[in-house]
């Protein structure tokens, strides 16, 4: 077996991963990259980004389909219809093109990748079997090891995936759109991936345990959802708990709110009741690391219990984020290199792509109660806004949250058409400090649903100008 030796070693190259390796490269470290399967892990193959193309072309095929009747632009359409398996390769050639980037990137920067599958053996030492079937395997050893191996789907025990029960993963490659499709779960990504296959034509039921959809949100946040789903005919079953499949395997057998057993008839079943931490598999137990609940224990520089070993990412427990993990890896190369970093962010923004969108950063009005804070919130609606109007997509609007006693904003929230790219003017006024009187007396461009966080401001203020 050869032995490599590296300052460090870096496991998993998803966007936490690959981050660390690109910074920690700039800054003179010797850097030692090991990743299994595609660079960009969950988030560039088969999670942010091969989801937010089949939602954009699920939208566009759902708007053409609306053109073949009565449309108030005046567009009309003699028929509409999509080749799934051209979609799917458009959404894989976009992949393809960001995960050829990350390699040469990374190459650019002289990071050392190694394709294989890595086993840790202690601290600083780490074997890894290559990808290669007729290659040797090796050993790394390193200074300083960085875990990111993120997370891996979450399964029902009683209905494995196989057959008629699909992952997200294989639910972002359909080969063809069922019929009739049951998904397990209302988090965001059953949302998310139900309202693609309804847009695309599917009937589409979804099934969640608690009562309410996207459980994570406030009830003013997710009813313009609930209006969608509705609207585009999407059925939901709240707090109806899955037995499994039938003798059949054509229906899912579930319990609803008065224990009464129903079928829901399914071509496919999209189980989609959330991600864990990626912990076994790869030797991790051999280090006997601190844990919190199923995730790494670390402090606020990323590190674990055991020293010089750090863990960044979905493998650190919630928010499971990309843009999360980036900040981390990116913080821990600077430690590393000497620099003086600690990861206190004063929000970081999630954002659900439904039908309309959700953003949210900061405390919420409860979250501030809970808190301890006394607060003042205000929202304005999309239906005064000038852009919203023009783009046919007035529901929802922008919510801001801040101290009564010196305006400072501790808190937003949208949901609308269109508001993920809100996140970052967002992110920048809790990051500043900023009070309302700050974004108030900022000048927005119009027409934009910017505007909107301007007037947010303005009436919590108590002076709106346009509602």
């Amino acid at each position: 077996m050869d032995t490599h030796h590296t300052t460090l070693l870096i496991i998993g190259g998803g966007p936490g991963g690959y981050v660390a390796a690109i910074r920690a490269a700039q800054l003179g470290i010797a850097t030692t990259l090991v990743e299994g399967e595609t660079l960009g892990g969950t988030c560039l193959n088969i999670g942010c980004i091969p989801s937010k193309a089949l939602i954009h072309a699920a939208d566009a095929y759902h708007q053409t389909r609306h053109f073949t009747g009565d449309s108030t632009l005046g567009i009309h359409v003699q028929s509409a219809s999509i080749d799934v398996a051209q979609t799917v390769r458009w959404k894989d050639g976009i992949v393809a093109r960001l995960t050829g980037g990350v390699s040469a990137l990374l190459k650019k920067h002289g990071v050392k990748v190694v394709k294989g599958w890595a086993q840790i053996v202690d601290g600083k030492t780490v074997d890894v079997t290559l990808a290669k079937p007729e290659a040797k395997p090796m050993r790394i050893q390193c200074e300083h090891l960085l875990l990111a191996s993120g997370s891996v789907e979450l399964g029902l025990p009683g209905m494995p995936f196989g057959g008629r029960v699909i992952s997200s993963t294989q639910a972002l490659s359909p080969a063809t759109v069922p019929a009739k499709l049951v998904v397990v779960g209302a988090g965001y990504i059953g949302l998310e991936l139900g309202i693609v296959y309804r847009k695309l034509g599917a009937d589409v039921t979804v099934v969640e345990a608690q009562n309410s959809i996207l459980p994570l949100y406030d009830e003013e946040l997710v009813k313009p959802v609930v209006n969608s789903l509705r609207k585009l005919g999407v059925q939901v079953h709240l707090g109806y708990k899955v037995q499994g499949l039938n003798a059949t395997g054509d229906a899912v057998r579930v319990l609803d709110g008065a224990g009464h057993e129903r079928s829901l008839p399914a071509d496919q079943v999209l189980v989609a009741i959330g991600r864990v931490p990626r912990t076994h598999g790869w030797g991790l137990e051999q280090l006997m690391l601190a844990m919190q609940g199923r995730a790494l224990k670390v402090d606020d520089q990323c590190r674990t219990s055991m020293r010089n070993v750090w863990a960044i990412g979905d493998l650190t427990g919630e928010p499971m984020l990309a843009h999360r993990a980036m900040a981390q890896g990116e913080m821990v190369a600077e430690i590393i290199a000497g620099k003086r970093r600690h990861f206190a962010p004063n929000a970081i923004a999630a954002v659900c792509f439904t039908d309309p969108e959700i953003v949210t950063a900061g405390l919420s009005p409860k979250e501030a109660e809970k808190a301890g804070l006394d607060c003042i919130h205000a929202h304005f609606p999309f239906a005064a806004n000038g852009r919203a109007m023009t783009l046919e997509s007035t529901d929802g609007f922008v919510r801001v949250v801040a101290r009564r006693d010196n305006h400072l904003i501790v808190g937003w929230q949208a949901v609308g058409a269109g508001v993920s790219e809100l996140s970052t003017a967002f992110s920048h006024s809790l990051e500043m400090g900023a009070c309302l009187e700050d974004v108030a007396g900022t000048i927005h461009a119009h027409p934009t649903l910017g505007e909107a966080v301007q007037e947010a401001a303005l009436r919590a203020l108590g002076h709106a100008l346009h509602v």
